[in-house]
């Protein structure tokens, strides 16, 4: 297994697993010991964190724009050594749009030619648990929880297989919120995960995109296309060192024609 998807109720323990991971494989590339009765743990170059959230309001950054130049930081940088700890990633955007980028960027970092980096990737975005079925150094793992009389308790245990609730709304009730929010909150809940069994988020056909995806990138020089081949001699035989601008550019048009034709 390369990449481990972990999902799990809030404050289950999902951030402080990945820090313990990282502070762990420090301690063990220094020669440490490290609290554990035995410990398997290959050599790593870099070790590269993505967790927590803030803004940088000094140069006009969000908090998501923090977070999409940290992760942009180690994609380009990842190496065959690397250990990759991603905690909520995309959370700072629409739902659409963060569970979008986290499987991409998982697509990315299991398709690598390159780098198949050891990863971590703690999300509450549950429809990544379906990448398993599809990628198969992909595996789901949950941080387990117990639920009693309405009340939730947390067993601080890492398990096998993925979790479909995050608890959000027992974690409001621990933190004081009035009851009528807490009511209110599981009323809407409640209606949107019947909406959403019927033509939401969950009832989408996952498994076709992972069917689906192309690697890194396919280049469309793969097709077998005459048009598309034709495109290519084209360019395989430019030479740019001594191309000038307006031959780029009557070169540029000519490929055009050949396009359309």
């Amino acid at each position: 297994q390369q990449i481990i998807i972990v999902t799990g109720p809030n404050m289950a323990g999902k951030s402080a697993l990945l820090r313990q991971t990282a502070l762990i494989t420090l301690l063990a590339q220094i020669g440490s010991f490290v609290p554990a009765e035995s410990a398997h743990i290959g050599l790593v170059d870099k070790i590269f964190t993505r967790v927590g959230a803030s803004d940088n309001i000094s140069v006009g950054e969000s908090t998501f724009m923090v977070e999409m130049n940290e992760a942009a930081g180690i994609l380009n940088n990842i190496s065959p050594q690397s250990l990759i700890l991603f905690d909520e990633l995309g959370r700072g955007t629409s739902t659409y749009d963060g569970i979008s980028i986290a499987w991409a960027i998982v697509e990315y970092l299991h398709e690598h030619p390159g780098a198949k980096a050891r990863t971590l990737f703690a999300t509450h975005y549950h429809e990544l648990n379906e990448m398993e079925k599809t990628f198969k150094r992909i595996k789901n793992y949950n941080v387990s929880v117990r639920e009693v009389d309405n009340r939730v308790i947390f067993l601080r245990k890492l398990e096998r297989g993925g979790s479909e609730h995050s608890f959000g709304i027992h974690v409001a009730k621990m933190a004081g919120m009035p009851k009528s929010i807490v009511k209110r909150a599981n009323d809407i809940l409640h209606q949107l995960e019947t909406d959403n069994r019927k033509d939401g988020i969950a009832g989408k056909p996952l498994i076709e995109v992972g069917e689906k995806r192309e690697g890194l990138q396919l280049s469309f020089f793969q097709l077998d296309d005459p048009i598309l081949c034709q495109i290519r001699d084209e360019l395989k035989n430019l030479d740019v060192n001594n191309l000038t601008p307006l031959d780029a550019l009557n070169k540029l048009n000519e490929i055009k024609k050949i396009a359309r034709s």
